[in-house]
């Protein structure tokens, strides 16, 4: 049996049916199919762009946002979605804060879908720094179909991991 380790925590049916698309091969198919385009935000200067739209049109009264970067030291099976830090620095009598948001670089290539997801889902943590109800229902009110996009990706990442998808990855994605 496949172990699935980005997709552990969801229903073994689901996992079941992950498992049945790749022992017939076809799961970077339907991944294709779901997801046929690559998003256009390369730099991280238009990523920064990207997360400020989102912030404005949602979180307009959130903390600011210092930094906004593809990161290509994340390790994706700890940190997923990618990372949302506060970085304190004494200034003068007064310690303040920077807020940054790091995307795995290996997300560069992958549908505007799952970016908007990661984007999302780093954002929330600006008023929700906890994976709880709160923070979800956040996730849910930026992006309705959050739950489905975030199972989607850890799909995706699953794909990328197979041994077949090694060799033609820069193909895919």
């Amino acid at each position: 049996m496949t172990a699935l380790t980005y997709l552990q925590a969801y229903p073994v049916a689901l996992q079941d049916q992950v498992r049945q698309l790749i022992a017939q091969d076809r799961l970077g198919e339907h991944l294709a199919r779901r997801y046929p385009q690559r998003h256009v935000v390369q730099s991280d200067k238009a990523l920064y762009a990207y997360t400020m739209a989102l912030k404005q049109q949602y979180l307009k009264n959130a903390p600011g946002i210092d930094k906004v970067c593809y990161d290509s030291k994340l390790d994706v099976v700890q940190r997923a979605l990618g990372l949302h830090t506060a970085i304190s620095r004494v200034q003068g009598s007064r310690l303040k804060a920077k807020k940054e948001i790091r995307v795995a670089a290996l997300f560069k290539g992958a549908a505007p879908e799952f970016l908007q997801m990661i984007v999302v889902h780093e954002l929330a943590h600006l008023k929700e720094y906890e994976h709880n109800k709160a923070f979800y229902q956040l996730c849910q009110y930026m992006l309705p179909d959050y739950h489905q996009r975030e199972f989607d990706l850890r799909v995706y990442l699953t794909w990328r991991e197979l041994p077949s998808t090694r060799l033609t990855e820069k193909d895919h994605g």
